[in-house]
């Protein structure tokens, strides 16, 4: 007989199926909550995802300004072209007419539009507007049109590698471009669509467009003007001195800005020549940031003025050259060899005197040598913003004698970058060294600043030392009278010729780098100017015939192009005639030369002039030097 229900029982069984209820009913809340709060976001993008087809919209990058507003490298809107498979209707004639327009291969482009099984397919990006309008005209079903952006630059083979290149897809590959990628670059848009389950475009949907941030614009210490000036003469001396390569800077010596900073050979930017991957390379370098070189006679702007700021010597001082000093047991020629003899400080700085800048070295020491090389700035990277700097090579102080010293003394046995030792330069013409800087500032789109270069600045030598160093930079470059090395100008300067090493460390017979540093005005330099040929190979190699009248013809273009008032009107250069004296003794071919009022540099030790330069019949200026080989 089956047992009635009580009222106790049927409560109990009535709590049981509520619990029952209440778990399934929390189970179901917490799945809820799962999906719609931890998994919401997710989820609703993989439905997104489903629904719609999205093609990015690339945001344009940034531009790249010069200092007075110019505008060097814009983004212009190109095309992308894309093809949803599914959606072509006559895939041989889409073909045919697309690989027509679009330049591509007939076999490759219905292979691409055949393709039912993706989404889409990338046709070709960065079209230009006029055949993607042509596209759009051939009304092709499921050919897709999406913005992109292009990259032109506006003075084309001018910055080369300052400014840098980008890739098709927008990404910096070198220079500038890359190494401020980051702030350029901006964030992309997106164009959806909505679609069936096949990827099909469903007819009357709508269309949503979310709008790209474009990138912050570069705004750039260099003067396109001044830089236009430069690598005019860096093409000239390139061609006409049959280099390996030709470096230029141009420096505001009071604050460390770089005007102006070049390479050749180069190439133009809206052309980059992507099929010889070694030539791009090489020609994309910044050499006068990332290559070291042993700077030669250059660098004894920095031996004078740490033993004038030391005070281990004066204008006053006498130096006496035979041609040579011993050091250490060793022999270390200057560069004349029959010697100076006796001379001032003046002189032996004009003279280039190897001889003088040993004395000088050796007078500082090590530990005082040391003291200011490092103070200058040299063994490290001078900071400034541009991509793979080096920073040089100084040898270890403890392994330094006094041969090595005697040696750096007058720039070898030390390696800088150019930008390194023009710094330095800027340090001591100035007194302050700063840092270089060729970044003004980065502005996003609403006007802020996102960036500014820290610059540090440092008193290196005192107002006595920079008005003494500067005097001597005058002197150097005017030899027959102030105002001398461009006419009417109170341009100062220092030449330098190194020799090369090979990959074996020996010294590379033939090779040299021949260099000149020049100031204006010279006696409290505003302008900071160097050129650096590497291997002159057309028969002569000194920086005074190889680099300074580069040097002469940059200013000279510098005070033409802004109308610069000369410093002295009254004086006016004397034309002469350079005479025939190959085959004369070396005495009596001096004795020519200086009769005429030039001044003149010796290839060799013999006694006899075998080969001179320039040729006999060119005119020249007096004060101009030429090249007499024995």
């Amino acid at each position: 007989m089956q047992k009635p229900y009580t009222l106790h029982s049927l409560r109990k069984r009535i709590k049981v199926v509520f619990i029952a209820i209440a778990i399934i009913f929390c189970s179901l809340g917490v799945r809820l909550f799962v999906v719609q709060v931890i998994n919401g976001k997710e989820l609703q993008q993989r439905a997104t995802d489903q629904w719609t087809r999205d093609l990015a919209l690339t945001a344009p990058r940034g531009s790249f300004f010069d200092a007075t507003g110019d505008t060097l490298a814009v983004s212009y809107t190109t095309y992308d072209v894309y093809v949803r498979g599914r959606q072509v209707v006559d895939a041989q004639t889409t073909a045919q007419k697309l690989s027509g327009l679009l330049e591509l291969d007939y076999e490759k482009t219905l292979e691409k539009v055949s393709k039912k099984n993706v989404s889409e397919v990338l046709l070709k990006l960065q079209v230009e507007a006029d055949v993607a309008e042509n596209i759009y005209k051939e009304n092709l079903a499921g050919i897709y049109l999406t913005e992109n952006v292009g990259r032109y630059y506006v003075y084309g083979n001018l910055l080369t590698q300052l400014l840098g290149f980008s890739s098709v897809d927008n990404v910096g590959q070198s220079g500038l471009e890359a190494y401020l990628n980051d702030y350029l670059k901006g964030t992309d848009g997106y164009s959806y669509v909505q679609s069936d389950l096949q990827g099909k475009e469903i007819g009357g949907s709508m269309r949503y467009y979310v709008n790209g941030i474009a990138g912050s614009d570069v705004m750039l210490t260099v003067n396109s003007k001044i830089q236009i000036l430069l690598e005019q003469v860096l093409s000239q001396a390139y061609t006409d001195q049959k280099a390996k390569a030709v470096t230029g800077i141009v420096m505001n010596a009071k604050t460390s800005e770089i005007l102006a900073i070049s390479s050749k050979p180069s190439f133009d930017l809206n052309e980059v020549p992507r099929d010889d991957l070694q030539v791009l390379f090489e020609q994309s370098k910044m050499k006068a940031v990332t290559d070291t070189y042993e700077p030669g006679s250059t660098f004894k702007i920095l031996t004078v003025a740490a033993a004038l700021e030391e005070g281990v010597t004066s204008l006053n001082d006498k130096f006496y050259c035979p041609g040579f000093r011993m050091v250490d047991g060793q022999k270390i020629k200057c560069w004349k060899t029959i010697g100076h003899g006796s001379q001032t400080l003046t002189e032996a700085f004009g003279n280039s005197c190897n001889c003088c800048f040993m004395d000088l070295a050796l007078r500082l020491g090590v530990d005082k040598f040391y003291y200011y090389m490092q103070k200058f700035g040299l063994g490290k990277k001078t900071g400034i913003t541009i991509q793979g700097e080096s920073g040089g090579i100084l040898m270890p102080k403890a392994n330094v004698k006094n041969v090595d010293i005697a040696r750096m003394g007058f720039g070898h046995a030390i390696a800088v970058t150019p930008v390194q030792l023009l710094t330095a330069v800027a340090g001591v013409t100035s007194g302050t060294l700063k840092t270089p800087v060729v970044i003004d500032k980065i502005v996003d789109v609403r006007g802020k600043t996102v960036y500014q270069p820290e610059v540090k600045k440092e008193r290196v030598v005192s107002e006595k030392t920079q008005q003494t160093v500067n005097f001597l930079l005058q002197k150097a470059e005017n030899k027959i009278q102030d105002y001398s090395f461009v006419e009417g100008y109170n341009v100062g300067g220092k030449t330098g010729t190194a020799q090369k090493y090979s990959e074996t460390g020996g010294i590379a017979q033939g090779k040299y780098i021949s260099s000149f540093i020049g100031t204006y005005p010279a006696d409290n330099p505003d302008y900071l100017m160097m050129i650096m040929v590497d291997e002159p190979s057309a028969g002569a190699y000194y920086g005074s015939i190889v680099a300074a009248p580069y040097g002469k013809q940059f200013f000279s273009a510098l005070f033409d192009f802004y109308n610069f008032p000369k410093d002295n009107l009254d004086i006016v250069l004397e034309e002469v005639i350079m005479p025939e004296v190959t085959g004369y003794s070396l005495a009596n071919a001096v004795a020519e030369i200086k009769k005429l009022g030039l001044c003149y540099e010796i290839d060799g030790d013999g006694s006899v002039v075998k080969k001179q330069l320039p040729p006999a019949g060119t005119k020249l200026y007096k004060g101009q030097t030429v090249l007499l080989i024995t």
